[in-house]
């Protein structure tokens, strides 16, 4: 984060419940070196809106041909593992933020998806937090090419079967623009936050990354053909 305005809060803690309010309220931290504990709100947010997803016709035909299966929540400390190694381009998930999602995990409210290759190698995966009727996510990673957008993808078609109309990725990178990820002001995003969860009172919340099982490149539900 480059603006100031982004951070509505400095310090608190990292404990669940802090955690969880926050997400509610479309906050999350983002730690940043020699500095107390940053709470972020981007004045622009970026989402992705479903009905604006864009997979390219190369991307359909890799999807297709490779050897990938998909898992959901089957190993949350793998994946967050794997998000954390960057190089010597450093990482904001330091141990504390390990900690603190696995936790969340524990409790039900962080998911990971794990994509696998043909030898059973984990080659990709994403985790984020799913609090309000809201999935954020958090961080992916890749091993092979196009795995993070696989598992992108894979996400989108669990919260598309939930019923979900679109993801909170926080910010826009190259990787979510391509799929058709773009900026929104903050005041919108926190008033589809609030009609979320107004919508919940009346329906009850809903459960995206409830299965167990192994999934296929043919039950993304995204536009293949």
């Amino acid at each position: 984060m480059s603006d100031l305005n982004d951070i509505v809060a400095v310090g608190l803690n990292l404990k669940p419940k802090t955690l969880l309010s926050a997400y509610a309220q479309g906050v999350f931290p983002w730690p940043s070196p020699g500095l107390p504990l940053l709470w972020h709100c981007p004045q622009k947010r970026g989402v992705l809106d479903f009905a604006d997803l864009h997979v390219g016709k190369r991307l359909k035909q890799y999807l297709k041909k490779a050897d990938w299966t998909y898992t959901i929540n089957r190993e949350f400390k793998a994946v967050i593992d794997a998000c954390s190694e960057r190089g010597e381009e450093g990482t904001w998930i330091i141990p504390e933020m390990k900690e603190a999602y696995t936790r969340l995990h524990e409790l039900g409210h962080a998911h990971s998806v794990e994509v696998w290759n043909g030898k059973q190698e984990l080659v990709g995966g994403l985790y984020g937090v799913d609090v309000a009727g809201t999935f954020a996510g958090e961080s992916m990673f890749h091993r092979e090419d196009n795995a993070s957008k696989a598992a992108i993808l894979f996400v989108v078609s669990c919260l598309k079967k939930a019923g979900r109309e679109f993801m909170d990725t926080q910010v826009i990178t190259p990787h979510m623009e391509a799929l058709g990820g773009k900026e929104i002001p903050r005041t919108v995003f926190r008033k589809r936050l609030k009609q979320i969860q107004e919508k919940i009172k009346v329906l009850g919340p809903t459960h995206p990354f409830s299965g167990d099982g192994v999934y296929h490149y043919q039950d993304l539900s995204i536009s293949i053909e």
